[in-house]
């Protein structure tokens, strides 16, 4: 299998369309991978925890896939969230996928894994990796996986040929620095920040990029901020990434993010991406957010926001 030449840039994990009856909204589809388009991103992740993807019925998930695939008519390259439980369940996801038209399969931890040692979770991702469908990118939760691989490990596993990107959202450290070495001994590798509120300390480590669930309405700044670091200009870097935090507490509904994934897809339903906010989640709405919203949309709180929101 030939890997495939991947860009950095901005990647967004996006989220997906729903009915009110919380299924697949497939008219917004379309709409979704426009709005993409316009904001420069690169490429989608689909059915992620921002997708919903662990939520999802199958029918709903394939049927999302393949509207994507045909929509973006390889404008945007895509890939899928198939994590499971066992080498054998991911393994038949990933054949499921390639059938819809996926490019990459991205695989996090198993949500369950009994006897789990070092070894054994090592040899999970190598027998996925080495018998997949589809180049794999890795997904990377660190501390916040109860499965996490550790990192002591992970040289063993970046070394796999098969694997040709990496979410890295461990927020660690010692992790960042294992991935910037396998970038250098695999140049091919795209290695992509998905700590949103924290970019520039990434991409100025030299990161291929970002992958954001904000990115479906964040990713002109992200984009102008990787522009920036690339520049070498740190405090402009610095400013849009405050930016971007401000913008991203608004929708989310502040410090606590109270209002996540309603928030995000109301803006994308005030925007006319999607027909409604229902997810499977069912995060609230609270009307401060839901003004916020609607302020940087039409610019009435004076900060400007629409320009980036719609670029």
């Amino acid at each position: 299998m030939k890997s495939p030449v991947l860009p950095g840039g901005v990647w967004s994990a996006t989220p997906t369309p729903l009915t009110a009856a919380k299924r697949l909204d497939e008219n917004s589809v379309p709409r979704l991978v426009a709005h993409h388009l316009r904001l420069g991103v690169q490429g989608l992740m689909l059915a992620g925890t921002c997708g919903e993807g662990p939520w999802l019925r199958a029918d709903d998930k394939a049927a999302l896939v393949r509207a994507v695939v045909a929509a973006s008519a390889g404008r945007l390259r895509v890939a899928v969230q198939v994590t499971d439980n066992s080498a054998a369940r991911v393994l038949a996801n990933i054949e499921q996928a390639a059938e819809w038209g996926a490019e990459i399969a991205v695989v996090d931890a198993p949500w369950f894994f009994l006897n789990g040692t070092p070894a054994r979770k090592l040899a999970h991702y190598r027998e996925i990796v080495r018998a997949s469908a589809l180049p794999v990118g890795f997904y990377d939760r660190g501390k916040h996986s109860p499965n996490a691989l550790p990192e002591e490990l992970l040289p063993e596993l970046l070394a796999e040929p098969g694997i040709v990107m990496v979410k890295d959202s461990s927020q660690s450290e010692t992790r960042r620095d294992l991935y910037l070495a396998a970038m250098k001994a695999r140049p091919g590798l795209v290695v992509l920040d998905g700590d949103e509120f924290n970019c520039v300390d990434y991409l100025r480590a030299g990161y291929s990029g970002l992958l954001l669930g904000g990115g479906t309405f964040n990713g002109a700044i992200a984009a102008r901020m990787i522009a920036a670091v690339r520049a070498g200009d740190l405090a402009g870097a610095a400013q849009l990434q405050a930016r971007m935090n401000d913008l991203m507490l608004r929708v989310y509904g502040g410090p606590k993010i109270e209002c996540w994934l309603t928030g995000l897809k109301e803006l994308l339903v005030q925007m006319e991406v999607f027909t409604t906010n229902a997810n499977h989640l069912d995060y609230p709405l609270t009307r401060e957010c839901a003004a916020q919203i609607a302020a940087a949309l039409d610019g009435s709180d004076g900060l400007g926001y629409r320009a980036d929101l719609l670029p």
